[in-house]
């Protein structure tokens, strides 16, 4: 009975460290996404950090113009997903969004002074 009792103390403990080392790295950061407007821009945004290396999710919410992202801290940082923000045609805290990019988003998913907006 005692070495029973040893064995699944053993699995429990082995199974609780292997879950905390698989997580150690897991980061969740929040990005103010100012031009955010629409359900599109959520898409998008959503679509191109699916490819972002790294990204295990990430959540727009385009009400309160922000980005929830969860990402593996040894594949990825903070400064290449806010790049990749940029990339899509949006701005990413201080990361502004690239011209060529921003130029070929729809014209609901552009800035109001740019004749865009819901």
């Amino acid at each position: 009975m005692k070495k029973l009792l040893f064995l699944l103390f053993a699995v429990i403990g082995i199974t609780t460290f292997a879950s905390a080392q698989a997580q150690k790295g897991v980061k969740t950061v929040t990005i103010q996404t100012p031009t955010v407007q629409c359900e599109s821009c959520k898409k998008r945004i959503e679509e191109y950090l699916k490819r972002e290396d790294g990204v295990q999710k990430s959540n727009v919410d385009f009400k309160k113009h922000v980005t929830k992202v969860t990402y593996v801290a040894e594949r990825t940082n903070v400064e290449n997903i806010k790049t990749a923000i940029a990339n899509a045609g949006y701005d990413a805290d201080d990361v502004k969004a690239d011209d060529e990019a921003y130029k070929k988003l729809p014209k609901c998913c552009k800035k109001t002074e740019d004749g865009g907006g819901n």
